[in-house]
């Protein structure tokens, strides 16, 4: 296969993909130019810590049909300077002060690079001295680490966004956005190649609620996504309803009910709705958490969430909505998002109508770090020319195989229970290192798999611990008001 002619390779996003990204491009010794854009001022992605309070929820009807994130207008003539924009990006991170990671770090580690050991004691105190969770600050500083070696940092420009990707003629023409202090900077470059590790955590996704708006609008603040919660303190005696049946809404009702900050009980909207497969709803059996079905709607006024059933929650405080996330990228218009996934990803990471735009990270949940590594490896193979793909029919065989096992939406994207199977696949796609260039793969160990499901476990027996310790707890007291009267 003749190697195509790709010397400037762009990569949009600095996270844990980019960060990878970065260096499977490098090891391939063969492009001219590798520029990195990162909006955020740092490297982290979505485990950087913000300092700022979140900002307030607000077009609800755009967060319910998922437009909310719009692409802003380009200046006509470029270069040039604007007036910095007040329009709602949604890069801030879900990060709160104590979060750790629900994954055993082994499963989350790249093959060559090790996380490090460092633990916290409240990780200790709930999981033993050899607990396989990290604190959130460790994984920012082991991403920031993989970007700040072999001088990987000269590469990346922060605060600055890809507001446009388009291919003009053979070339890919960024149009960028570096914001400053009072106003932004616009300018244009050309690349030969683009690889998208932008991530699809950012815009959160909020169903249509009757009265939820109007209840925002009453009190501001009132109404949150998961990724805009910065601890159960915000909540203190506060009456909180949780909507979501998956890990973020477990791991913030289970918080707040178990601290007792809230106001007992924790009301979570999971009745009818799957628990998420991983983790199981052990969470949401707590003994101050009260489940309901589906919320109907919401009366502003009254502060009542009105259920399904009939049944009503009233002065309501706050609703915490953990019900994931819509997949964006306005920078991209051309690339069409179908039912929160990109289609014509061959192997999740080849667009099969230009195999110059790449993705590293167009996957769902489960040993999602390693996915990372091997899809950059192929991604730099590919556009190094020493990968050799299928051709296009057979990339569309491969995703139509796919869309009849799995269905044509989110669980496209769940490389689970398929691992080993997957990540050989990709490894033979990206072949071996060439006269020892290049990143290498090694072969899947079912270890990582097991280390995987295995933190599941840890974090479903603390819950089944807990809840038995609230139980007990209350059984206890309800004895001392008894012997009280």
């Amino acid at each position: 296969m003749s190697r195509p002619s790709i010397k400037r390779v762009a990569v949009i996003g600095a996270g844990p993909a980019g960060a990878i990204a970065i260096d499977a491009l490098a090891q391939e010794k063969t492009f001219d130019i590798i520029r990195v854009f990162e909006r955020r001022e740092q490297a982290g992605g979505c485990w950087i810590g913000d300092k700022a309070r979140p900002p307030t929820l607000t077009n609800f009807p755009s967060l319910a049909n998922r437009t909310a994130d719009t692409p802003l207008p380009i200046p006509p003539k470029l270069p040039a300077q604007t007036p910095k924009s007040d329009r709602p990006r949604f890069t801030e991170s879900s990060v709160y002060p104590y979060l750790e990671t629900n994954v055993d770090h082994l499963p989350m580690s790249f093959s060559q690079e090790p996380i490090p050991g460092d633990k916290t004691d409240k990780s200790i105190a709930l999981h033993g001295p050899e607990t396989p969770f990290r604190h959130w600050t460790v994984m920012q500083r082991y991403i920031k680490s993989l970007i700040e070696r072999n001088n990987y940092e000269d590469l990346v420009s922060y605060n600055t966004t890809v507001e446009l990707a388009e291919k003009v003629g053979a070339e890919w023409k960024l149009v960028l956005r570096k914001e400053g202090k009072e106003k932004d900077y616009w300018w244009t470059e050309y690349f030969d190649a683009v690889v998208v590790a932008s991530g699809h955590y950012w815009v959160p996704y909020i169903p249509a609620i009757e009265g939820l708006e109007e209840f925002e609008k009453g009190r501001p603040g009132s109404v949150i996504h998961s990724k805009h919660f910065r601890g159960r303190e915000y909540f203190k005696h506060k009456r909180v309803v949780v909507v979501g049946a998956s890990v973020s809404a477990a791991d913030i009702a289970y918080d707040l009910a178990h601290s007792q900050t809230a106001n007992l009980p924790v009301h979570i909207i999971t009745i009818g709705h799957a628990a998420n497969g991983y983790f199981g709803g052990g969470a949401f059996e707590h003994p101050r958490i009260q489940q309901h079905p589906s919320i109907m709607s919401v009366c502003p006024k009254t502060r009542t969430v009105h259920l399904v059933d009939g049944k009503s929650i009233p002065n309501v405080d706050s609703i915490i909505f953990g019900t994931g996330y819509t997949w964006t990228m306005p920078f991209l218009p051309n690339v069409e998002i179908r039912n929160n996934r990109v289609p014509e990803l061959y192997q999740h990471v080849v667009y099969q109508r230009d195999p110059t735009l790449l993705f590293v990270g167009a996957v769902g949940a489960g040993l999602t770090f390693k996915i990372f590594e091997w899809q950059a490896v192929l991604a730099a193979r590919v556009l190094a020319g020493r990968a050799k793909l299928p051709s296009v029919q057979e990339m569309k065989e491969w995703e139509e195989k796919r869309i009849k096992a799995r269905g044509d939406g989110v669980k496209f994207t769940m490389v689970f229970p398929d691992f080993e199977e997957y990540f050989e696949d990709v490894r033979r796609l990206a072949g071996e290192p060439e006269n020892g260039v290049g990143r290498k793969l090694p072969k899947f160990q079912r270890e990582w798999f097991r280390a995987f499901m295995d933190g599941h476990e840890l974090r479903k027996e603390m819950w089944r611990r807990l809840n038995t310790e609230a139980r007990d707890e209350e059984e206890r007291e309800k004895g001392v008001v008894k012997a009280r009267l």
